[in-house]
């Protein structure tokens, strides 16, 4: 998806799409929560998926954008299966055994693992400033967690603790995989065909899906097709614009936001208060991606937000 204006700066429509990226993904964590109650994990990562390509699939007509280089397909194929695909059924699975503070926590480790990663794997730096602003917003989501854990004496059962680590590791690993593919395709393609993968790994649970359609609530169902247009489909591709133009590390601390947004979601959609407790740490995941995104005005540059030399637009 390529944007064209020469009144909106680069910086703005990069900060845009990771706001857009962010607030989404917040959300799915209220919708995963209401269709899973009618969905299995793996049939409800179908349906997001098939959804999500839909959508994408449009896109791409619209925008006239055919297969991706063949350079790219690597990263396409290894974010299809590990991200799209591994993340969806993990994330869904968790979220039927431990609450959502906690799983928001767990899911939350990925972007330390992503930072690590990228700073092995890609060459990416991890400054001094990138570093405290992760380590204020770990903090901040740990907080938010434990005030928002709800398991029966406060226990959490072992097997949703590991299903959402495992969420995390191939969310930070899905990442790293898009980003060398974005200097080949554009995000529109990558986020596509990384899509597209992903929902035909999760073909398997087409019988699973196909039986529960029928006695699912239409509640359940309709945030299954949000889940898939939205945090999928439009973010996704948000995202990959975003990372296209940022390191993935620092755009990856960003994320740091969600279980503050999230909080904020309940308050206003569920009529949950949130104690002071998960106010404070809303407000520490917000203090240390503030702190993680700032750059000294001196060393600012508008090539920083610009597109990769090498995407194709």
């Amino acid at each position: 998806m390529t944007f064209r204006t020469g009144r909106i700066p680069p910086h703005l429509l990069t900060a845009g799409a990771v706001s857009f990226t962010v607030f989404a993904w917040a959300s799915a964590f209220v919708s995963i929560r209401s269709a899973g109650a009618a969905y299995s994990p793996g049939a409800l990562a179908l349906g997001r998926l098939l959804a999500a390509s839909l959508v994408l699939a449009v896109l791409l007509l619209i925008r006239r954008q055919g297969l991706p280089p063949r350079e790219a397909w690597r990263g396409i194929l290894l974010s299809g299966l590990v991200w799209f695909c591994g993340y969806t059924i993990a994330l869904n699975w968790g979220e039927r055994l431990v609450d959502a503070g906690t799983a928001s926590l767990l899911v939350n480790t990925g972007p330390i693992l992503m930072a690590l990663l990228a700073a092995r794997l890609l060459g990416e730096a991890l400054p001094p400033r990138l570093l405290v602003g992760m380590a204020v917003s770990f903090v901040g989501a740990v907080v938010v967690g434990l005030s928002m854990s709800s398991g029966d004496g406060g226990s959490t059962p072992v097997l949703g603790v590991v299903l959402c680590l495992l969420a995390a590791v191939a969310y930070a690993t899905g990442v790293v995989a898009q980003k060398p593919a974005l200097s080949y395709g554009t995000p529109l393609q990558i986020t596509a065909y990384s899509c597209l993968t992903g929902t035909a790994a999760c073909l398997p649970f087409t019988g699973q899906l196909l039986a529960e359609v029928p006695k699912a609530p239409v509640s359940a169902t309709l945030n299954m097709v949000y889940l898939g247009a939205v945090p999928t489909a439009l973010a996704f591709t948000t995202w990959t614009y975003a990372l296209a133009r940022m390191p993935a590390g620092k755009l990856g601390a960003t994320t740091y936001a969600v279980p503050a947004i999230v909080v904020l979601l309940s308050w206003a959609l569920l009529g949950e208060v949130p104690a002071w407790l998960t106010l404070l740490g809303g407000v520490l995941c917000l203090a240390g991606v503030a702190v993680s995104r700032y750059t000294p005005r001196s060393r600012r540059t508008p090539l920083r937000d610009g597109p990769v030399p090498s995407a194709r637009t």
